[in-house]
């Protein structure tokens, strides 16, 4: 398939705004970081999506990037006995699937740092939430990851499930230039607001 300036122009601009908001993000003190943190899950969890939902997909975070930390809801869930389930990419397909995860200590370290399920974890079929991190996010839902595409392949064998990007304020941007296989969240919730995308379900 013959790729268009327009599509060269798009990866390029992408690939600089994830050089900006990683650098930026880690540049932050870690205060201020959880500060940010304890106001963004206050709004996560207020959401009536979140307080109906009975299956919940989170991510662990990268530390070392300041990126937005949802282990301490992880306790909540499971009290309220909700099912939590973890991405993991399958090596042999290099897809990412969300399985249940019963015990994070059985969980294991993945090559950037996050924890993920094991292989042999229990598939999640459906699911009433997904949380999905980003450098970047604008106000039409699209996001900058860190370009492995996973999440996009991902959130549509999902549609049952409300797609809830996460991030700090000044991780929205006015736009990001998307490209034709980059799938927009439902909403994005900030430490200072809740962003419903116009046109999502």
């Amino acid at each position: 398939m013959e790729v268009t300036e327009d599509q060269v122009f798009r990866h390029r601009a992408k690939a600089l705004m994830r050089r900006r908001f990683r650098a930026q993000r880690s540049a932050i003190p870690g205060s201020a970081v959880a500060r940010r943190n304890a106001a963004l899950l206050a709004r996560l969890t207020a959401l009536p999506e979140w307080q109906a939902a009975r299956a919940v997909a989170l991510f662990w975070p990268i530390e070392r990037n300041n990126e937005v930390d949802l282990r301490p809801v992880d306790a909540q869930l499971r009290e309220a006995g909700v099912v939590v389930a973890y991405p993991i990419i399958d090596p042999e397909s290099d897809r990412m699937t969300f399985r249940r995860v019963d015990d994070v200590a059985a969980m294991v370290e993945a090559p950037m740092g996050y924890l993920e399920p094991a292989l042999d974890a229990p598939l999640v079929a459906s699911l009433d939430v997904i949380v999905v991190p980003g450098l970047a996010f604008d106000p039409r839902g699209y996001r900058i990851g860190y370009g492995g595409g996973y999440y996009d392949r991902a959130l549509p064998t999902h549609p049952e499930a409300r797609w809830l990007g996460v991030a700090f304020d000044f991780q929205l941007a006015a736009d990001i230039p998307n490209t034709e296989h980059d799938v927009p969240v439902h909403q994005v919730i900030t430490d200072t607001r809740c962003l419903l995308i116009e046109g999502a379900r």
